[in-house]
């Protein structure tokens, strides 16, 4: 018997829209991919031959959206939970006729573990993640030694993992869980121009939440 996963996420409440409900069942057909319990061929989801990125935990989807439009030749797989969200992307996606996204609704682990082939990604993003900020729930924050671990499984060597959190004592955390692992070189960094500042980052940096971005490439 496998043992029980500690989630890394929390549904929240579904206060989903009748358009977004409209896309998840219009679209999915098209644009998602369903879940299954054997490894996937990555080339034959996305059209086209560019790396391939992974996009965990997109939220409402607007850093995945803008980050695919301006790199129109990379295929982002984008994974989330959040059925307001990944409704809001797939309207999007149809709407602005992105063919460079697919989507996942799933726990991320279970389809890393489960569905894709080692040495599959060309980069990870991981953006603003639940931070878990009291004590008793840092087990559940996604970025810890066996996350690392499985995502440099499904990276090429030379890819990188990026991650921004805007929460100090996550990144502190971060900085030294992959202190730890001899499979990654890097560190902090700051925000990539090529990473767009989101509504939620700025409502953050009003509140004076500081950001960090981190970036990590895998070399064995």
């Amino acid at each position: 018997m496998e043992s029980p996963t500690i989630k890394s996420f929390k549904l929240r409440g579904t206060r989903i829209t009748d358009a977004q409900l409209d896309a998840r069942h219009r679209l999915w057909s098209t644009y998602g991919v369903d879940v299954v319990d054997h490894e996937v061929d990555l080339g034959t989801i996305f059209p086209g031959e560019g790396k391939i990125v992974a996009e965990i935990g997109f939220g409402m989807g607007e850093a995945t959206i803008a980050i695919a439009q301006n790199f129109p030749e990379t295929r982002f797989l984008a994974i989330d939970v959040h059925l307001p969200g990944i409704g809001k992307v797939l309207s999007v996606i149809e709407e602005a006729k992105i063919s460079n996204i697919r989507v996942m609704d799933e726990d991320a682990h279970l389809i890393l573990g489960r569905m894709i082939p080692n040495d599959s990604f060309d980069g990870v993003h991981l953006f603003f993640p639940d931070p878990w900020p009291k004590t008793r729930h840092h087990k559940r924050r996604i970025v810890n030694e066996s996350f690392i671990n499985l995502v440099a499984d499904k990276l090429k060597i030379g890819a990188t993992f990026n991650i921004a959190t805007d929460w100090v004592p996550y990144a502190i955390s971060i900085e030294e869980t992959f202190r730890r692992s001899d499979r990654y070189r890097g560190g902090m960094i700051e925000r990539p121009d090529w990473r767009p500042l989101t509504r939620f980052e700025g409502q953050g940096l009003t509140k004076d939440h500081h950001v960090t971005d981190f970036e990590y490439k895998k070399i064995k």
